[in-house]
């Protein structure tokens, strides 16, 4: 009988010391290296501003935040990642896609790329910057902080680069990286606060106030650039509206457009109705028209000929317009500041997201 009673006693551990591998083996498999967002749902939730929108290869959309992070849209419900699921930072600046599909993101911070389920940090030495731009490679481009330069990744590293600023410079003036643009023949246009630097995969160039015949009550304050399709360089400056470069001539577009107010004192002061004082946005259509979006007075488009001002929608919050998107259906995308993100449909804009 005690035989018997110590079999079964000795066939009971064994059965409980196989269950217990069995749970830690399956505990090991489900908890593989892969991001789970932080909620799903069928709505867009943010409410900080949008900075940045990405449609990807696949057509799925990702939508950058002030301070709430980044959202996914596969055209039914949106997930979200923060710094909790591995973003380096939940303020967005833009969003990039790489020849391999992965999702990269620049931050208030670092940079952050998504791949396959998982996110991957990337920071900057600003220790050791680097002078010779032709001596790195690569086609992403991220802000770097307030420094006085870009990161540019050449496949394996971030790379600091640094702009060759002015001797004379005014040590008021931030170098920040504000936008980014490409011409038609490759050449890259980076907005900063102070300047707009233009690189040709050779040689790096200033485009400060001296070479734009800036007047003396006229200062740069630049949070947007657009190389369009026709070889021009359109400028969208805080506080002087948007300076219009073509070849080397430079005009104040709001100005000639009477869109500068009168009394305006051409800083960050809230503009008056009917003006274009604060451009943090410019986008090109499929058409050809030059969109761009105000601080204080919406959308507006330029048609080659005339402006025309758009309201977006009544009552909004804010009518601050962070960012104009060109889908792959060559629809525009307005992100707002108070995060909603509204469509035009050729005549009127509609609530997208």
């Amino acid at each position: 009988m005690d035989k018997k009673i110590k079999l079964i006693y000795l066939l009971l551990i064994l059965t409980l010391n196989f269950s217990c591998v069995e749970k830690k083996s399956t505990e090991k498999e489900t908890n593989k290296p892969e991001m789970v967002a932080t909620s799903k749902t069928d709505t867009l939730k943010f409410t900080s501003g949008i900075r940045a929108i990405l449609q990807d290869h696949k057509g799925n959309y990702w939508i950058g935040s002030h301070n709430e992070g980044v959202s996914y849209y596969n055209g039914e419900s949106f997930e979200y990642f923060t710094t909790n699921e591995g973003l380096s930072d939940n303020q967005i600046r833009s969003i990039q896609e790489d020849e391999n599909g992965k999702i990269w993101f620049g931050t208030a911070k670092d940079v952050s790329v998504y791949d396959k389920g998982k996110f991957t940090t990337y920071s900057t030495n600003f220790n050791n910057p680097r002078y010779e731009w032709n001596e790195t490679n690569g086609d992403l481009w991220f802000y770097a902080g307030e420094e006085d330069g870009i990161n540019r990744f050449d496949g394996i590293n971030m790379n600091y680069l640094i702009f060759p600023k002015p001797k004379n410079e005014n040590p008021n003036n931030a170098y920040g990286v504000t936008d980014i643009s490409k011409d038609k023949d490759g050449k890259v246009w980076i907005a900063t606060y102070a300047a707009l630097f233009n690189f040709d995969g050779k040689m790096v160039n200033i485009v400060d106030n001296e070479k734009l015949n800036l007047k003396e009550n006229e200062f740069l304050h630049i949070r947007s650039v657009l190389a369009d399709s026709k070889g021009r360089i359109w400028i969208g400056n805080n506080g002087i509206g948007v300076l219009l470069k073509e070849d080397e001539i430079t005009i104040n577009f709001s100005e000639k457009h009477h869109l500068i107010h009168p009394t305006s004192t051409r800083r960050g002061d809230k503009s008056q109705p009917g003006t274009m004082e604060h451009v943090f946005a410019i986008e090109e259509d499929s058409e050809g028209n030059i969109w761009f979006g105000d601080r204080d007075t919406g959308a507006w488009r330029f048609d080659g000929k005339t402006m025309k001002n758009y309201t977006l929608e009544k009552n909004l919050k804010s009518p601050m317009i962070w960012t104009i998107y060109k889908d792959k259906n060559n629809s525009l995308l307005f992100g707002m500041a108070d995060g909603n993100i509204f469509k035009f449909n050729g005549k009127t804009f509609e609530k997208q997201f």
